[in-house]
């Protein structure tokens, strides 16, 4: 069987009418006619890909669905076991330009297999017309055409995609960044923050790859493949429809053992996320390690970690090798049976030259295309899983956020009532029933007790890290868990016991407490929190980078730029966590001054073991399992001799005994 009325209209150029060309135009009709069955069956095909090598990505997206209170947090965990859906969300953002890299990546494409065939166009006339001139640079001219327009197709797909790709990683981060900050304090104390950032890292990773593999890995071999056998069918339908069933087939069995491969690559993914915890974890707390000689043990532990993600990982790749060597069989045997039966139908006058020349490399296009497809898609099999891993661990839904009906709260006075509240933590312990207390506008309260009472607990309801199970928290007669987190936020400033500071400038760090003020502000509350003498010192003053959680500086400095910090919030409520725990005795009444000043007018919660410090306050409140066992002023506790005059004298004894020795 041959010819093509593209083939007739290029030999017509140089010679004379064949009476048979309007029979063999009629006979190319019918076979792309009988072709079309053949076509139907890849586009089945394609469906049954996507579900294969994309499990759990169907649904609608729910930004198609009425939003509950916390679109962001709704949206992204939906996406949860989701993966496909979650990549597709993201390419949706920039239709305009996956559209131009698809549409370029289907053009290059089409010209390069239109090159095979002009190339046969090239052969026929050749063949048919060797004294004629014009037909062989007619088609010449056609093949440098195809050629010319693949490469400037694929150099814009890149262009485009090197831009494109970029962008959506950096949205994939920065989307999930805002989603994990979403989470109460709990939540990171539960999880190493090493593995959370290594899931953050390994999903916009994987993003960037299964966006690559699709458009540069995928794509083009599967649209090489439709196009390759739609000219086959020129030369033989028989042979065309084979072809496609035996690239089905193929397709299929890599993809069934693909899927079967898929739990080696999720513990791959996850025993990898386990190394790179395991190593932030050590390295954040060297001082520790190193202190307690654990270098050795700490080696040992972390050969043993990586030695199970090496397993993980050499099964993996060994499942890979098994997956390709038995394709590779298949194909060989499959192109040499394919190169005998062009030569059998050029032999029986059933195709010409130029035809085998085509079957020999659409052949090879073909089964070279269904290699790299089934491998490609094995490839983005293992990247689905790796993100499907980590969507799991980091979509996880948010503890709570802000009520529907939430609304900005606003202090007169921060009088703070906590009433009948109920409490127990997520692992079960209880910590409050039926617990009252009521604190006026500008009062000092000191929390003391034994460790366990419930101190750290009620500080933290405050600031609503946690929902408690009964009762409510009001501040100015307004129910927190009925206001905005951040107007909540705004409203509280904290000097915390173990500071907190960001591995950025000592400005930046002071100025967390009011973004918006200025250079001169700043400056003010680092004198009035007596930050002025050490960081005069400093060569870069104000701009002096603190380091990792503020280790350049001693602990009585960081404590300081803490109430910095506080002092340039100006919030109406203060809360202070053994504030000047760290300072040292030369420093501690300047301190203790600057405290004064900043208390001033304000609400004060101080949780205090050290209890000469809460000298000057209001009221005293002893907590003890979860009660209020002794509630008033610090002379009328001392006079009654109860729980406060006991840990009192324990102080006192403790600090004769120091003195004594």
């Amino acid at each position: 069987m041959t010819g093509n009325m593209s083939v007739q209209h290029l030999e017509r150029c140089g010679r004379p009418e064949d009476p048979f060309d309007h029979a063999r135009a009629r006979a190319g009709a019918a076979r792309r006619a009988a072709a079309r069955p053949a076509i139907r069956m890849m586009q089945r095909l394609l469906r049954s890909i996507v579900r294969t090598v994309f499990p759990g990505g169907s649904g609608r997206d729910p930004s198609h669905r009425s939003k509950v209170h916390s679109p962001l947090q709704q949206d992204l965990c939906w996406y949860r076991e989701r993966p496909l859906s979650f990549l597709a969300r993201h390419v949706m953002r920039r239709p305009l330009a996956h559209g131009v890299i698809l549409a370029a990546v289907l053009g290059a494409v089409i010209c390069s297999v239109s090159t095979q065939y002009g190339v046969k166009l090239l052969v026929d006339t050749l063949s048919a017309a060797p004294g004629q001139s014009r037909g062989p640079w007619l088609a010449f001219a056609v093949l440098v055409f195809f050629v010319a327009s693949d490469n400037l197709l694929w150099r814009v797909a890149g262009w485009v995609a090197s831009s494109t790709f970029v962008h959506v990683t950096g949205d994939v981060r920065s989307e999930l960044f805002r989603h994990l900050t979403g989470h109460a304090p709990g939540y990171f104390q539960d999880r190493l923050p090493g593995v959370l950032t290594s899931r953050v890292t390994a999903t916009s990773n994987a993003v960037f790859q299964i966006e690559n593999m699709m458009v540069w890995n995928v794509l083009p071999p599967l649209a090489a493949t439709l196009g390759s056998i739609a000219f086959l069918a020129v030369v033989d339908v028989t042979m065309a429809v084979t072809l496609i069933t035996i690239a089905v087939v193929i397709i299929v069995f890599m993809l069934r053992f693909a899927a079967a491969g898929r739990p080696l690559h999720h513990d791959f993914a996850s025993k990898a996320a386990v190394v790179d915890g395991e190593m932030v974890d050590v390295i954040g707390n060297m001082a520790l390690v190193k202190a307690f000689g654990g270098i050795r043990r700490e080696h040992s532990r972390f050969d043993t970690t990586v030695a199970r993600e090496m397993r993980a990982r050499h099964r993996s790749l060994i499942y890979l090798e098994k997956l390709r060597l038995t394709h590779a069989i298949i194909v060989v045997v499959m192109m040499l049976a394919l190169l005998a039966w062009a030569i059998m139908l050029w032999q029986s006058g059933r195709a010409t030259a130029g035809d085998v020349v085509l079957v020999c490399t659409l052949g090879l296009s073909v089964l070279s295309a269904t290699r790299d497809l089934a491998v490609a898609l094995v490839d983005v099999t293992q990247h689905m899983a790796r993100l499907s891993e980590a969507l799991g661990t980091l979509l996880s839904p948010h503890e709570f956020g802000d009520h529907p009906e939430a609304a900005t709260l606003v202090p007169n006075g921060a009088r703070i009532t906590f009433e009948d509240i109920a409490f127990r933590y997520p692992d079960g312990k209880q910590v409050f029933t039926g617990f009252n207390l009521d604190i006026r506008p500008g009062e000092r309260i000191g929390l003391v007790g034994p460790s366990g009472g419930g101190k750290s607990t009620l500080v933290a309801l405050l600031q609503h890290f946690y929902r408690v199970q009964g009762g409510r928290i009001l501040i100015d007669g307004q129910d927190i868990a009925r206001a905005t987190e951040e107007s909540l936020r705004s409203a509280i400033a904290i000097v915390p016991q173990d500071t907190a500071l960001l591995n950025r400038s000592l400005l930046e760090n002071i100025r967390y407490g009011r973004p918006d003020a200025t250079d001169e502000e700043v400056w003010q509350a680092a004198i009035a929190a007596r930050c002025r003498p050490f960081i005069e010192n400093l060569p870069l003053g104000l701009d002096t980078m603190v380091g990792d959680r503020g280790v350049k500086l001693s602990g009585g400095q960081r404590q300081r730029i803490a109430i910095a910090r506080a002092f340039l919030k100006n919030a109406p409520l203060l809360i202070l966590d053994e504030a000047t725990s760290a300072l040292d005795s030369d420093s501690e009444e300047a301190i203790r001054e600057a405290l004064e000043r900043l208390m001033a007018g304000r609400t004060v919660i101080s949780i205090a073991h050290r209890l000469s410090t809460l000298r000057n306050f209001d009221r005293i409140v002893v907590l003890k399992g979860g009660r209020v066992v002794e509630d008033g002023k610090p002379e009328a506790l001392m006079r009654s001799q109860g729980v406060y005059y006991d840990l009192v004298s324990r102080e006192l004894g403790r600090l004769t005994e120091r003195v004594a020795a």
